[in-house]
């Protein structure tokens, strides 16, 4: 698998009427059903964290948002009821909070706004300069650290499932900066280790492979076909063999299209025709580069309007957009085997991202791990007893000593920066926490949070810089993971992953087979497995930023609710035939929703071909100001764990070289 794998982050930019519709919903979302209170919430505190009665039996002194431990919580997440309200009136009705007198604390060395991975990264790497015993405070506007490297656990039949809600895995870690491998390597992570804990071939000996589900809404009837023995890395249309061309040959003749499309789309795979010949290496580079691979499909393949429909979402998962916004040469890249036949090999072609290992460097909660790795260095007493990778999976993270005045290094949660600027001394962050505004001096700051929200929050910008801190668009996309009683109907179906391309949920796969630190991965079909599921609002036809711009607003104005019946429809209608039951199989949902998701990566359909990662209105964007550095993955264009971690190395050599 390339280089696609992406991680979720941040505040929200949409307008008032959006806020609107979230308020309107709370009450439902609170509604969450006794069945999932008793399985993911109450049960799992119990399991993996200090449940709710513990807390108050020894009389903590928490927030009220945390009297439930956070990665616990079922029912929305992400941006959760409570995180963004306070940025959605600075931003877009152009509150502003009256400068507190006195600040709340004695001066900090660093005050670093934003707790996801950058942030958390940026105190480790800040404390080599500043020594162990630097005061540095971490403000964050979520319940819960580590920003979009969220985890999720459950408890389904006496046995604890772990999610990730976010920032997946390590991706092609071989591929890292010095940096960013001395930094994992800095946590304990060793990446080798993966190959042993990832069971590779798990699902194939399972006899599992892809589906593709059409819902009745869209073409009539559901339908579920199945691809047996087509494993994820080929792909729904890919084939090696003769026994493979067959299965894909059948995949194909059973679609419901008009007959000149199917028979179209059957040359294309099982012949693989040169479909721009006629031109040079060069000039086939220069076209695919310029034209939308839907495009490309249409115009010169001869696919009509049905087929392009169910193969436009294929990439969502992986963009945050379709075909009709991805060029024909990212399509080559991906090595998509409609493009078989170009006589183009995808590793020679021009392309902005390294090449392959395998997609194995994965903790059973995503990158959360990684967090939580960062945060039990900074706050040890949050996490006792974590000596490495294999620890960090079963430890408990004790928020209530996120922010005890005795420590060195604080984390504070549900706090909103609305204000950040340099002082003749330093610098000041006020923020909003639990309805109060709260000032704070430091003599240093790092924004570590979204870039669209600094221009609102930082007086001391120049216009240039806030309109290039404007210029990208994050990617919305919301992580949702299904607490299953057992997978037998997915055994029963031959299936592990699942294409939807007209369902409100493209993807829905089982979750990755690993087992490390004492958790164990569902073993047979009769074991609880967490159903991890993806949602990508998109607006085919729009450019890609307009899109995810689009894409937000929708994903803002939906419920729990909205989401809960959308997943219950796809399951029953793609398995019920299966013997899939939401009432006997589902024992949970968390979603975890992101309308500002991945950072944006430059698409070179619609932005100049020499925005890269290392030019382009981000370079711009993230200049320092004064004694305020910029540090988030936004500020490398670059959607991934080293994006974060290289960006935080950038602010603290800004600060301090």
């Amino acid at each position: 698998m390339t280089r696609r794998a992406r991680y979720p982050a941040g505040l929200c930019f949409c307008g008032p009427e959006f806020c609107g519709e979230v308020g309107k919903s709370m009450g439902r979302l609170r509604n969450i059903s006794r069945r999932e209170f008793i399985a993911g919430v109450a049960v799992t505190g119990a399991a993996f964290g200090m449940a709710p009665a513990r807390a108050l039996q020894e009389g903590l002194s928490l927030p009220e948002t945390l009297w439930t431990y956070p990665p616990a919580r079922t029912g929305l997440r992400g941006a959760h009821i409570g995180s963004f309200e306070v940025a959605h009136g600075v931003a877009w009705a152009g509150e502003r909070y009256d400068r507190p007198k006195d600040p709340v604390d004695r001066p900090y060395d660093l005050v670093i706004v934003g707790g996801g991975i950058s942030g958390l990264a940026s105190a480790l790497l800040a404390r080599e300069k500043l020594g162990r015993k630097a005061r540095i405070l971490i403000l964050d506007n979520h319940d819960d650290f580590g920003g979009h490297a969220k985890r999720n656990e459950f408890t389904v039949g006496g046995k604890g499932l772990i999610g990730y809600g976010g920032s997946q895995s390590l991706e092609a870690p071989g591929q890292y900066s010095k940096v960013s491998k001395a930094f994992i390597k800095s946590l304990g992570i060793e990446t080798e280790r993966f190959y042993r804990y990832f069971d590779q071939s798990f699902y194939e000996r399972q006899g599992l492979g892809m589906g593709l589900y059409l819902d009745k809404a869209t073409y009539g009837a559901d339908r579920l076909l199945v691809g047996r023995g087509v494993v994820e890395s080929g792909g729904l249309w890919n084939w090696e063999t003769d026994a493979g061309k067959a299965i894909v040959a059948k995949l194909v003749a059973d679609l419901p299209l008009p007959d000149g499309e199917r028979a179209a789309l059957m040359r294309l795979l099982m012949d693989r025709p040169d479909w721009l010949a006629g031109m040079d290496r060069g000039e086939k580079i220069d076209w695919l580069r310029r034209t939308s691979f839907e495009a490309c499909l249409k115009e010169r393949a001869g696919l009509g309007d049905a087929a392009l429909a169910i193969l436009r979402n294929e990439v969502v998962g992986y963009w945050g957009i379709g075909w009709d916004a991805l060029s024909g040469l990212e399509a080559v890249r991906l090595y998509h085997p409609l493009t078989a036949g170009l006589g183009l090999d995808p590793e020679t072609v021009p392309k902005p991202y390294e090449g392959d290992e395998p997609y194995i460097f994965h903790f059973p909660d995503g990158n959360a791990s990684v967090a939580r790795l960062a945060l039990a260095r900074l706050v040890p007493d949050a996490v006792p007893g974590v000596d490495g990778m294999d620890s960090i999976v079963g430890a408990t993270v004790h928020y209530d000593r996120l922010d005890k005045a005795e420590n060195p290094v604080r984390v504070r949660l549900m706090s909103t920066a609305v204000d950040a600027r340099n002082t003749k001394t330093g610098v000041e962050v006020t923020y909003v926490r639990d309805g109060k505004v709260e000032r704070v001096e430091a003599r240093h700051a790092i924004m570590a949070c979204w870039n669209h929200m600094l221009p609102h929050i930082m007086p001391d910008l120049q216009d240039a810089q806030k309109d290039a801190l404007q210029y990208a668009e994050k990617v919305p996309l919301t992580y949702i993971n299904v607490a299953l009683n057992n997978w037998k109907p997915f055994k029963k179906a031959g299936i592990a992953h699942l294409y939807a391309p007209s369902a409100l949920c493209v993807n829905a796969s089982l979750d990755f087979p690993v087992s490390m630190g004492g958790y164990t991965f569902a073993r047979t079909p009769d074991d609880p497995i967490l159903l991890h599921m993806t949602h990508v609002p998109t607006s085919p036809g729009l450019p890609s930023r307009a899109q995810h711009r689009a894409g937000r607003h929708a994903m803002y104005a939906m419920s729990f609710d909205d989401y809960e019946q959308a997943i219950l429809a796809e399951l029953t209608g793609a398995l019920g035939s299966h013997g899939f039951d939401p009432e006997a199989h589902i024992a949970a949902i968390t979603v975890n929703r992101w309308p500002h998701g991945y950072a944006y990566e430059y698409n070179e359909l619609w932005d100049p071909l020499d925005y890269t990662h290392d030019a382009g209105p981000h370079v711009t964007g993230r200049a320092t100001i004064g004694r305020i550095a910029i540090a988030n993955s936004d500020s490398s264009a670059y959607a991934f764990v080293d994006g974060a971690v290289d960006a935080a190395a950038r602010a603290v050599k800004a600060l301090w070289g």
